[in-house]
């Protein structure tokens, strides 16, 4: 079924980690969240590098990355940061070295698990109200969806599941035969 990368992308807290897991398990391939490989990278957290080093050294530290990782696995899934695809030319990039699929949630379902999880574990939502973090999301989403736009494949989901996804996959790789 997959002869090369599937890219996740979409906003925090869409479920691109979690879909990511389920849907390389499902293939039989490596999945790798790209926080994570930043993480292990750095020796530290992707909130303490935005303290220590700001965010524009972090988009470029994740564009390396972005790279590495890509170059380490030929075949499986990378769930990206939700700012990946919007730095860098990092969208472009994973068109060419994959297909991205773009995790669509609706906003007050992201903030909901979000919440559930602990909004301080994120460096850019820490310490915002709930009309904070809505007018963040939305202000973020407008301002990412012209790059999410570029994804190969979109799929919105409430609820997304990997069984859906592969069905998706399959479908865009029978057109692209």
């Amino acid at each position: 079924m997959l002869d090369n990368r599937i890219f996740l992308v979409g906003m925090p807290g869409s479920g691109k980690t979690t879909l990511g897991r389920q849907l390389a398990t499902h293939l039989h391939v490596p999945f790798t969240d790209l926080d994570h490989y930043i993480e292990r990278k750095e020796g530290k957290s992707v909130r303490r590098i935005f303290e220590k080093t700001g965010e524009s050294w972090f988009r470029k530290t994740e564009a390396i990355a972005l790279r590495q990782a890509t170059e380490e696995y030929e075949q499986g899934v990378i769930a990206t940061g939700g700012g990946t695809p919007c730095f860098e030319g990092n969208m472009d990039f994973i068109n060419r070295h994959g297909v991205s699929i773009y995790i669509e949630v609706p906003i007050t379902e992201i903030l909901s698990r979000m919440k559930a999880e602990g909004i301080a574990v994120r460096p850019l939502l820490a310490g915002k109200s709930d009309e904070q973090l809505y007018r963040f999301f939305s202000e973020t989403l407008s301002h990412r969806k012209q790059f999410y736009a570029k994804a190969t494949i979109t799929y919105a989901s409430a609820n997304p599941n990997a069984g859906e996804l592969c069905q998706l996959i399959d479908q865009y790789l029978v057109k692209k035969e």
